[in-house]
């Protein structure tokens, strides 16, 4: 083994110094490979000339695939280029000088502008139509969603996730927002002075701006936000920061620009996406950080993605998709960035992910119980009567729904003779303990979608009721204070732990042979078969890293902004670690479905239940029974992406009259 390895060095050691002697004669005479990549082939093209303009590359490679027979032309006008860095790329132009932008060995890939060349074409049509502040989505089976700043659901956010589906305003909504922008204009040509619309930020809130800065103001406000590190956010979330920031808008107490708010929308709807960092923001005054982040895109600054472009720098990225960067008007920048909309981005898919843990939880205890031998009566409607909790009584109805009935007779249930009276609590007590998960599922829901449809901006903008011109307030206050959202994703990452808690200590059940009668570690000859012992070994550890992910980060403040911003919520990292804690309960879920999926070979020939037997079918079509040791982390993958999508659930809800969980 020392030898092969010496040898493998040894070979290497030999290829890098060829590798390095053709570096030097190309060097030597001037010589590039290009690595060139068009509609699916790759040709390696030799470069003399670094002086050309980069569409002699395109010609040279072209040329010689119709040498080869492969029949491509191209255009300068009809292509752009990808250079590949790392894991990412850049957008350079055929008129750029090969010298400047490339390098020797470098990877470029030739794109065909078909795409943008449609969305630009739609774009100048539009222009040339009567002016609309929302701009016009040709009927198509998209689907399309319209935001009112009021009636946002979680399905629904979730829904625009996908970047198939498209949103838009409504003339009802644009009308109110044209009147409250309007006051703005008001005040600025009555020379007042109102905070966050001609005054500085928190502590430099006394410093009054001059009229010919306002808009400088809101450029520096967003740049300067702009300090976030870490790890981007997918695309799917950015899109619902997106999709919320702009219902915070359309609530109408903003006062920014509808041309703001029309940029947002065509954005959204051709999926310009920019590179968000996930840490930086403490949650008060909003999500100050992530925020301007994504306001910058909006601008056309910053890093940039679409499904066209790739990463790219934002402005290039927007000329792509028929956009131009955004030029900012009085009081946009501070529009964009107060407010929870980096918190509520992540709880929504928190909340989305925790509803299909639970729901999977109550399947696979209902078949752990039947394969342990457990009993239905402590599930008796009588009993949750008594303690009539809504989540306990929800939670017990699924039990009776899923486990041995007159409806559903479960074979092992009549015919395995039971050994024990009484069940332990991870088996007797899921009602009760996962109830009152399911009634924090609610109440964090409810939270949630109060605040996606809320005014979180500061200042605020309102009309009088009477409606006379001139009518107006502007108050600066605390809706964007992230309390609300922080205080319900920890209690949700600690309601979610308890699922976990309880799934591994049945797996601990399962593979214990003095707990379950069934052989040690759920395989045939244990000893020479390991089976599942280190399966239960990574759900105690999942288990443990969520207890430290439980405490409660909105327990916590910092002082920010010189003192003025003297209590903050720590909602993002709130949201940021209750996800993490989803994402280990749900490996946890999974690894409890495969061991009491297994741990049913071991009873057959009796049958559990049909809805049970319906999600064992299910588990079988990913993952085999354990006949011998293998390679185990595929087959938990596998049922972690159905816990995530909803899958087990799903299943049996084909044998169920109504959710017995969720209305």
């Amino acid at each position: 083994m020392v030898w092969k390895n010496f040898e493998h060095e040894a070979m290497k050691s030999i290829e890098k110094r060829e590798e390095n002697k053709i570096a030097t004669l190309r060097k030597v005479l001037n010589i590039m490979c290009i690595h060139v990549k068009i509609q699916g082939y790759n040709i390696a093209v030799p470069v003399v000339n670094q002086l050309q303009a980069l569409f002699h590359l395109a010609r040279e490679a072209t040329q010689r695939l119709q040498d080869s027979g492969i029949d491509i032309d191209i255009q300068s006008d009809q292509c752009y280029f990808k250079k590949f860095y790392r894991d990412e790329f850049y957008i350079i132009k055929p008129s750029d000088i090969i010298k400047d932008v490339l390098s020797d060995g470098d990877l470029v890939e030739i794109m065909i502008k078909k795409e943008p060349k449609k969305r630009k074409e739609a774009v100048r049509k539009r222009s040339e139509r009567e002016p609309s502040p929302v701009p016009v989505v040709p009927e198509s089976k998209t689907t399309m969603v319209e935001l009112d700043g009021n009636s946002l659901d979680l399905d629904t956010l979730m829904l625009l996730s996908d970047g198939d589906v498209k949103i838009s305003i409504g003339d009802g909504t644009l009308l109110h927002l044209g009147e409250v922008r309007q006051v703005v204009k008001d005040i600025i040509e009555q020379g007042l002075v109102r905070y966050g619309i001609n005054t500085g930020y928190g502590i430099l809130s006394k410093v009054v701006i001059e009229d010919t800065n306002l808009e400088q103001l809101s450029y520096n406000v967003i740049r300067s936000h702009c300090a976030g590190v870490g790890e981007p956010l997918s695309p799917e979330t950015v899109r619902r920061m997106f999709v919320l920031r702009i219902n915070v808008l359309a609530k109408g107490a903003s006062g920014c620009s509808i041309e703001l708010i029309e940029q947002m929308v065509n954005m959204v709807n051709n999926n310009c996406l920019p590179f968000i960092p996930a840490q930086g923001t403490v949650g008060a005054s909003g999500d100050l950080c992530p925020l301007a982040h994504l306001a910058v895109g909006i601008i056309g600054e910053g890093r940039m993605w679409s499904p066209v472009t790739g990463w790219g720098d934002a402005s290039d990225v927007l000329r792509e998709n028929g956009l131009e960067p955004f030029k900012l008007k009085v009081k946009d920048g501070i529009s964009l960035i107060n407010g929870t909309q980096f918190i509520c981005a992540i709880g929504a898919e928190v909340l989305q992910r925790a509803k299909n843990c639970i729901r999977t939880a109550i399947v696979t205890n209902a078949l752990v119980l039947d394969v342990l031998e457990g009993h239905i009566e402590a599930f008796d409607e009588r009993v949750h009567a008594v303690r009539p909790h809504p989540g306990q009584g929800r939670i017990a109805a699924a039990m009776r729904a899923l486990c041995h009935s007159k409806k559903y007779p479960s074979e092992m249930y009549d015919k395995i003779e039971k050994h024990d009276v009484q069940d332990p609590y991870t088996l007797r007590c899921v009602p009760q303990v996962l109830g009152v998960t399911l009634d924090t599922i609610n109440f964090v829901e409810n939270i949630l979608t109060t605040e996606f449809n809320s005014a979180t901006d500061n200042p605020l903008v309102f009309l009088q009721k009477d409606g006379q011109p001139g009518d107006h307030d502007v108050i600066s206050a605390g809706n964007f204070h992230g309390e609300y959202p922080a205080k319900a994703l920890d209690f949700l990452a600690i309601a979610a732990h308890e699922i976990g808690n309880m799934a591994e200590r049945r797996i601990e059940r399962l593979v214990n042979p003095t707990m379950s009668k069934l052989p040690a570690f759920l395989v045939e000859n244990p000893g020479l078969n390991s089976g599942f012992m280190i399966a239960h070994v990574t759900s105690a550890a999942l288990v443990s890293e969520n207890k430290t992910l439980c405490f409660p980060s909105s327990a916590d403040t910092q002082t920010t902004s010189a003192g003025k911003e003297d209590h903050v919520s720590m909602g993002g990292w709130s949201a940021r670690k209750a996800l993490r804690v989803i994402k280990n309960l749900e490996n946890v879920l999974a690894i409890e479905l495969t061991c009491a999926c297994q741990a049913l070979e071991f009873r057959r020939p009796h049958t559990t239940t049909e809805p049970l037997e319906a999600v064992y079918r299910l588990v079988r079509t990913k993952v085999e029974p354990l006949v011998k040791d293998r390679y185990l982390a595929d087959d938990f993958k596998a049922v972690q992406e159905m816990v995530q999508g909803n899958r087990i659930w799903q299943t049996v809800m084909e044998y169920l009259d109504a959710d017995p969980l969720f209305d």
